[in-house]
């Protein structure tokens, strides 16, 4: 039997342009006055992606935030051409990605379905027949006549599944829009796609909730950085997931670069590479393996935040203590004086710059930082203070690897 949807070294490729550093400080703002900033970069959101799907199957697709899965899907769905490869059809797909997919706004539910019915190539005769299931699933015959731009969320995603999963497409795609849902829908949804299963129709169905997959697919797709790294039975899939997770959430992996001056081999505060942390004292190493790609004049910036304000910020440009490095690959270690913080939740920004020039490479709001401290009377708790009102103070030290 051939399979009924064959994906073959499927990439995609997105061109994106920075206009400014997404991360603004006035260093960053004083330097737009004299060179420009627009600054282009090719981001592969998915790369050499291969896997085929049988007819009847069905296939939960997972990976952290950022893997590729919604990319995966719209290239499924026809919404966008992958960049290179292909994709082999053998039956009639119906998508729902997100809430609204494919409808009118302007147009009432009614016309809504007998649309999205068309676009799967449905004659009028059929839709007629599985009219009435589909409004009674949705649970918007009350509002039938009425303009979809007057429903909630909700109601749209409700007759946005109904659509879906009673047209009989022979590939169902569904992203994890039910979580827009209620408890009692998402009960609904779950026992509707069981049924569209037994019925021998396949689904790639994406979700972070772990237990449904389990229970509604068979087969998984494990995605991460746009690529392929697990593939088998559901439960296989999830254990490697699960087991992995926890050890591929490390600093390194959340660092945006904008210039390819310098690469970071290695980030590790107090010792630890994860990016949650938890101190006792007032002090905070920081310890970096970074490889300079040409001579620059670098330095790293932290900044602490609490709901997203900054309390207290490091850096030597400060003190004018910051130095050039020659292109090599250098060990440094900051070592940074902490005052007494309230005991609490922060996170903490990292900031890989040449100093009064540009950024290099951030890594935002990716750390979580976890603080046990007795003393409550300090002056870091007046969430007020703008940003540099507290400086910290520190050293560094540096030695090349040879």
């Amino acid at each position: 039997m051939k399979p009924i949807l064959e994906i073959q070294q499927v990439s995609k490729r997105f061109q994106i342009q920075h206009q400014q550093a997404a991360y603004l400080s006035l260093r960053d703002k004083l330097s737009t006055l004299f060179r420009p900033t627009i600054v282009k970069e090719e981001f592969w959101a998915l790369r050499d992606v291969s896997f085929s799907v049988q007819p009847g199957e069905s296939v939960g697709i997972v990976g952290r935030n950022g893997a590729g899965k919604s990319t995966l899907l719209k290239i499924l769905s026809r919404i966008t051409p992958p960049t290179e490869g292909r994709i082999k059809y053998r039956g009639r797909i119906a998508s729902l990605l997100e809430v609204g997919t494919g409808f009118h706004m302007e147009l009432t539910g009614r016309e809504n379905i007998f649309m999205n019915g068309s676009i799967l190539g449905m004659k009028r005769a059929e839709i007629k027949a599985k009219f009435d299931e589909i409004v009674d699933f949705s649970g918007t015959e009350q509002f039938l006549d009425t303009p979809l731009k007057h429903y909630s969320s909700g109601m749209q995603l409700r007759l946005a599944f109904a659509v879906a999963a009673h047209l009989e497409p022979e590939i169902l795609i569904v992203d994890e829009v039910l979580a827009v849902g209620d408890s009692e829908f998402q009960k609904k949804c779950m026992t509707k796609m069981e049924d569209v299963t037994g019925q021998g129709r396949t689904i790639l169905f994406v979700s972070h909730n772990l237990p449904s997959l389990k229970v509604l697919c068979k087969t998984g797709v494990l995605l991460n950085k746009g690529q392929v790294v697990k593939a088998g039975s559901m439960e296989e899939v999830i254990d490697h997931y699960t087991s992995h997770q926890v050890a591929t959430e490390k600093i390194i992996d959340s660092i945006s670069y904008r210039l390819p001056h310098m690469f970071v081999h290695d980030v590790r505060f107090n010792g630890s590479d994860s990016t949650s942390l938890t101190i006792t004292e007032n002090e905070l190493t920081v310890f970096l393996d970074v490889e300079i790609k040409k001579r620059i004049v670098f330095d790293l910036d932290v900044h602490i935040k609490k709901d997203d304000q900054f309390i207290a910020s490091y850096s030597n440009v400060v003190k004018q203590e910051v130095s050039s490095f020659d292109p090599g690959r250098y060990q440094i270690e900051y070592k940074i004086k902490l005052p007494s913080i309230r005991s609490g939740k922060y996170k903490i920004d990292i900031v890989f710059v040449e100093p009064l020039i540009s950024w290099l490479a951030v890594c935002e709001s990716s750390i979580d930082l976890e603080v046990i401290n007795d003393d409550h009377h300090t002056f870091l708790n007046n969430h007020a203070m703008k940003w540099g009102s507290v400086l910290l103070d520190g050293d560094v030290s540096r030695k090349p690897l040879v």
